[in-house]
Formats: C-alpha cells, structure tokens, sequence
C-alpha cells in the first residue's frame, strides 16, 4: 500500500522480556478513581460511575526520560497511574471475564495541563487541551500478566526531587481494573493495543523546568522524567 505523505513509526512501547514492542492503538483515561484525589478535586467520585477520556496514542512517552516543559500552559501536573495493555478484542464484558482480555500492565503518568483543563471544565468544554498533548502520556515498559500476575493491590508512589508526593494502594481504586474494563466495553469495543490508565491517587502538584520525577508501582518498576524547559 503506497500512501501521499510518508508514514509515520507506529507509537509502542517496550515489553519486559522481550526484544517485541507493544504497539499503541487507543488510550482510555479514568477521571477520578481514587477517592482521596476526587475530593482534592472538589468531587465525591464513590457517588457516580466511572467517566473517561481520551489520549492520543501519539502523546506516549516510551520509557520517560527529558520531557519539554509543554506548550500553552504554567500550571503542568503529575499523575501517577497503572495502566492496563489489552491484548485480546472484547465488546460488552462481564467482569469476570475481563481480565481475560490483558496482556499487561505498566507504571505511568497522566501529565496535565492542569489550568487548560480547569478553564475548560469551568465553561463545559471537553478536556483535550489540559490532557491530550506532546509526551503526556509517559509510560514505562509493559510487565506481561504472565510475569507478574493481575494486581489488585500494592503500592503505588511518585516522588519529585526525591520528596514524595503521591503514595497510595492499588486497592484504593473504585473502579478495579475488572470493573473499569467492563464499564468501558459497553461503549467502546476493546482492541489489541488499547491502554486503559485507571487514574491516580491523591497528592497530584505542579512541575517545573529542572524537575526530576520519579514513580512506581510494585511489581512493576518504575518511571523517571526530568522535566526541561520548553519551546
């Protein structure tokens, strides 16, 4: 197949073990799955059902390292979250069979223009400016459930300039990863290469040129970006 302009590297991400990536086809974002963070937002998340939005894949950031401080903003947030890497097609899952439908998992960041999305939400517009956007999405190499198992607990942190900042247990979640997927796939059908990042904890702050972050999930490793100034 010929096409009119030169075709893009598709986004992926590396995968423990192995010398194959994991090709990137959608991101579906979980707002407010962890109580503590829904009330530091001004929400009660325990009353309502799971919402979600949307990344380009294109906003991956394989691995972290230096990331430019992003374009538009003065008020960049940190986000730390599992993310989920599906590897099988489902449409309308029932819970339990939902897990059938990972392939992995990976320790990220929901990097956040917080003040575009503020200012968006104040007027009830769509949140893309504040959450879709170049690198906002760095995301570490995928551990095969194979490896590590479907977690349902464990620690989840982040830490900036060695202070940390987010510490929480993947049990805190409302929605459980079974759970969210199930919710999910009665709108959208999942596809092999989908990524559901299930939301953070509370704790989440500002960023600045010279940041160093660092974060992590048991069982999973860790991810470090050192933000630098922008364009």
């Amino acid at each position: 197949m010929s096409y009119v302009i030169p075709l893009w590297n598709p986004p992926s991400l590396a995968v423990a073990g192995s010398i194959a990536r994991f090709p990137v086809r959608n991101i579906y974002c979980i707002g407010r799955n962890y109580a503590e963070h829904a009330k530091e937002m001004g929400g009660d998340a325990s009353k309502e059902p799971p919402f979600f939005f949307t990344k380009s894949a294109h906003a991956i950031m394989p691995d972290g390292g230096a990331m430019l401080y992003p374009l538009g903003t003065k008020n960049l947030h940190h986000e730390m979250e599992l993310v989920v890497a599906i590897g099988a097609e489902g449409t309308r899952v029932a819970a339990p069979a939902a897990l059938a439908l990972v392939y992995g998992y990976a320790a990220g960041i929901d990097m956040t223009r917080r003040d575009l999305q503020q200012a968006a939400r104040e007027i009830k517009r769509p949140w893309d400016f504040g959450k879709n956007f170049e690198q906002a999405a760095p995301i570490a190499q995928i551990v095969p459930a194979s490896q590590c198992g479907h977690l349902a607990r464990g620690k989840i942190w982040l830490e900036v300039n060695g202070a940390m900042r987010q510490q929480a247990d993947l049990a805190d979640m409302i929605w459980n990863v079974p759970d969210a997927i199930a919710f999910l796939s009665q709108y959208y059908t999942l596809y092999p290469g989908d990524l559901i990042m299930t939301g953070t904890p509370a704790g989440v702050g500002p960023l600045v040129a010279g940041d160093k972050v660092r974060g992590g999930i048991d069982g999973l490793g860790e991810i470090q970006v050192h933000i630098v100034a922008g364009k």
